[in-house]
């Protein structure tokens, strides 16, 4: 007779073996699966932390670079700001050793540069041009081309601008075509008088920069034999300042006026007036970036390591890098530049301009009277562009600070950065975490077929026994009735 005991369910015997196995499964699971539990939370919080540092201090580059406060193009900390009463004619950019005061400038002609073209060419730009030596010639220099044979007029122009020597010294060419045929031109950005170009040494590109060519109208007609200066010779700018007249080969002016930068844009109908003055809100402006960006880099590990506390003040709950000597290491190397002394004569720290460092914090301070003191008092804005971006022979504050974060970010030569190796690392950590928990799960898998198996055989066993148990017992109980009756 069949049993009609199913196995694995524990009616054989009476007991729950499924939940049997998943006590000793979950048992014997237990320790490892800690482990792995916390090792896990561990890196995940780490490879979290370490990528809010990368942030934070790509975030402090980009700040210190030449894109923000370290751009030579537009300098964050001069002393001095010039303006002017209308920059679409003369524009100005105030040195470190500028002197405040106001200057009246009037403009009569701009700086102009030299442009030659040659006679025309009827066959246009695929002309035949003899072999030879092509030479250009301007300021006294000459500059020597040789011209291959089955040269064009296309391929002279090419050959000019791919010369190293020329396209250094500002000169370049092109091909203009009109009616009469096609004409190389060559220009210059160097301007001035004194700075017009000549050709010479092959027939038919010959060009008397000294000579104006006709300018196209019915007394003065262009042919195709013209050559020569385009709109004019080259001249020099001519300007006054205060009512000094004054010339100068470029238009942007460096030497009038100490301290003072002078862009000639368009010749005035009335004088300009360019302003010089301390740069205090502007030095304000940028002192203040600075120090927000290095707070921004202090309070993140501060954030990134520091446990919550309870009530009593006792830590609870760890921070995502608490412990790790990481982050210390990187506010201890960007610290260490605050304290060095800089290039400058009498602005030579920081402290001196109200900056300090909080004790408690690690975050950087800025005292507004202190700093308008030593810009009002001492007098020292000339020198904060000195201090942050050094002298030329002795590096600035945001050089130094930069070379201090690069082996944490970029690394030095071949070997990567400490951030990108750290991550690098708690990846690898990551993955030998998953492969334990898979390695695990198999064998926790295994464990539980095998002991259900066992108790399912035993919970089958147990029936059949109870089964046979029972036909006896029913068995001895007909033959006592039989008896009795």
């Amino acid at each position: 007779m069949a049993s009609p005991i199913l196995p694995g369910t524990g009616l054989g015997s009476g007991l729950d073996t499924g939940a049997i196995v998943k006590a000793l499964v979950a048992a014997d699971k237990a320790a490892k699966q800690g482990q792995i539990d916390r090792a896990t939370s561990t890196n995940s919080a780490s490879i979290s932390g370490i990528g809010t540092l990368q942030s934070l201090l790509s975030s402090f580059q980009s700040t210190l670079g030449v894109a923000g406060l370290g751009s030579s193009v537009n300098p964050a900390f001069t002393g001095f700001a010039a303006t002017s009463s209308d920059s679409k004619f003369v524009d100005a950019t105030a040195g470190n050793d500028a002197v405040a005061g106001k200057y009246r400038v009037e403009v009569k002609n701009l700086a102009t540069s030299s442009k030659v073209a040659s006679a025309a060419f009827s066959g246009g730009t695929s002309s035949a041009i003899p072999s030879g030596t092509l030479t250009i010639t301007q300021n006294g220099i000459n500059y020597p081309l040789t011209i291959g044979a089955n040269a064009t007029l296309q391929s002279v122009r090419d050959a000019i601008n791919s010369d190293s020597k020329m396209s250094t010294s500002g000169l370049s060419a092109n091909i203009v075509t009109d009616s009469f045929g096609s004409r190389l031109v060559v220009g210059s950005d160097k301007s001035g008088a004194g700075s017009d170009i000549s050709v010479s040494g092959i027939a038919g590109l010959e060009i008397d920069g000294s000579k104006v060519m006709p300018d196209g109208s019915t007394t003065n007609p262009v042919s195709a034999t013209s050559s020569g200066s385009i709109g004019g010779l080259a001249k020099d700018a001519s300007f006054s300042v205060d009512g000094m007249q004054l010339t100068s080969k470029s238009n942007t002016v460096t030497q009038a006026i100490s301290g003072l930068k002078l862009n000639l844009v368009a010749v005035t109908t009335a004088p300009i007036t360019v302003t010089v003055a301390t740069n205090t809100e502007g030095l304000k402006t940028s002192i203040q970036k600075f120090v927000d960006a290095y707070n921004a880099v202090a309070n993140g590990i501060s954030t990134l390591t520091k446990p919550s506390l309870d009530d009593n003040g006792k830590p609870t709950v760890p921070a995502q890098l608490t412990g790790d000597p990481l982050p210390r290491s990187i506010l201890a190397a960007i610290r260490e530049p605050l304290s060095q002394v800089g290039a400058g004569d009498k602005l030579t720290v920081l402290a001196q301009l109200g900056i300090t460092t909080n004790q408690k914090t690690g975050a950087l301070d800025f005292d507004d009277k202190k700093f308008t003191s030593a810009m009002n008092d001492k007098k020292l804005g000339g020198e904060v562009q000195k201090l942050f971006s050094g002298d030329g022979t002795k590096p600035g504050l945001l050089d130094r600070m930069s070379d201090a974060i690069k082996p944490f970010t970029q690394g030095v030569g071949t070997t990567e950065g400490i951030l990108t190796t750290r991550t690098k690392n708690l990846d690898l950590t990551k993955k030998k975490l998953s492969d334990q928990q898979d390695a695990l799960d198999r064998r926790v898998a295994t464990l539980t077929a095998v002991l259900t198996k066992k108790y399912n055989d035993m919970d089958t066993l147990v029936g059949k026994l109870k089964a046979t148990a029972s036909n006896i017992t029913s068995m001895f109980d007909a033959l006592n009735a039989q008896k009795k009756g």
